[in-house]
């Protein structure tokens, strides 16, 4: 893939929606193992979901951000953390720098819903990923859909 330039934005129509649900088809379930069961979920629904997307419309990456009640249990019931998730770049755009986007469009998002930090739930091999945007990782390692994980949290 060239290096083209791309955007980020909050996805709000079905079109932009489905290409989510696709990146993350392509990252989690063909490429992880993740049953597409456990990769989608009730949160989806109400999620603020953010997409980048190349000059010529081809998805590379998606995000999504709980808040609220939603993000409560996932968050130690905090309601002004929000939860960062399903994060997914499309192997043809890594190394551009669109994780990093996203992330921060996530963050953005996360702002202007008032939240004061942000915690995600980053797989270990990720870790050094995510320290070097700013969160700090908390509590013990667990399995989530069968891959190891460390709870992370920045402060907004």
């Amino acid at each position: 893939m060239s290096t083209r330039a791309y955007a980020v934005r909050i996805a709000e129509d079905p079109a932009d929606l489905e290409a989510c649900f696709a990146v993350r088809k392509e990252v989690f379930v063909g490429e992880q193992g993740v049953p597409e069961d456990l990769e989608y979920d009730e949160f989806d629904a109400v999620a603020v979901h953010v997409l980048a997307v190349r000059e010529d419309g081809t998805p590379l990456g998606t995000g999504r951000l709980l808040h609220g009640a939603v993000a409560a249990a996932k968050v130690g019931g905090d309601l002004t953390v929000g939860s960062l998730g399903r994060l997914a770049v499309a192997q043809e755009a890594r190394g551009l720098g669109v994780g990093v986007a996203l992330v921060r469009a996530i963050e953005d998002a996360a702002r202007a819903r008032g939240l004061m930090a942000v915690d995600l739930h980053a797989q270990t091999h990720a870790l050094g990923f995510y320290e070097r945007l700013g969160y700090e990782a908390y509590g013990p390692e667990y399995p989530e859909a069968g891959i190891p994980h460390r709870a992370m949290r920045r402060a907004l």
